[in-house]
């Protein structure tokens, strides 16, 4: 029998417990994680790979899993197919560090009910999980600036070219002293 949360969410699918699957190469992120998710009624199943990550869908596939889309062997997005053509009705959430709008897309298509930046709170983690279907996503109570997004973006994309001012500029599509005087200032808030 399913069970209603107060957001509406269901807490049990099919009788089964809230077996939660983790999936993270980062170790220490994964782990407090999953002992966050413990407290909140999770039994929790952690895998720091896809190769293990995909042994243990096979041998039991979880009610919900939390994805790493970049992991160290391969990228989480095919182990949301697998855990979709194992078990439908499975709810997975995606996080990362590296989000845009096309992976985002991509992970929602392949069936996952969420895309997270991380470190993700644990609290937006659970509603996510346990939404009702049909519901939409809550805005966030403190969103980031356009100024603040630029800034990210910047950022991420200079640690992606190995802090080379140059490759960034040039990958950016602006002048490399525009680069230089952005990448001096603070970052806005």
């Amino acid at each position: 029998m399913t069970e209603q949360t107060p957001d509406g969410g269901a807490a049990e699918q099919d009788g089964d417990a809230l077996d939660l699957l983790i999936i993270d190469d980062d170790a220490p992120f994964r782990d407090r994680l999953g002992r966050a998710m413990e407290k909140r009624g999770f039994v929790v199943t952690t895998a720091g790979s896809v190769v293990e990550a995909s042994a243990l869908i096979r041998q039991s596939p979880p009610s919900f899993a939390i994805i790493d889309l970049r992991l160290e062997d391969g990228n989480g997005l095919d182990l949301v197919d697998l855990l979709h053509d194992l078990r439908p009705d499975a709810r997975a959430v995606m996080l990362t560090g590296y989000g845009n709008l096309a992976t985002a897309v991509s992970a929602v298509k392949r069936g996952a009910i969420d895309y997270l930046s991380k470190p993700a709170d644990p609290d937006d983690v659970e509603k996510a999980l346990l939404a009702a279907p049909d519901a939409l996503p809550a805005p966030p109570d403190n969103p980031m600036s356009a100024d603040r997004v630029r800034w990210e973006h910047i950022l991420r994309v200079y640690e992606l070219c190995d802090r080379n001012v140059s490759e960034t500029a040039r990958r950016l599509n602006m002048h490399r002293r525009t680069l230089q005087r952005i990448l001096a200032k603070r970052s806005p808030r």
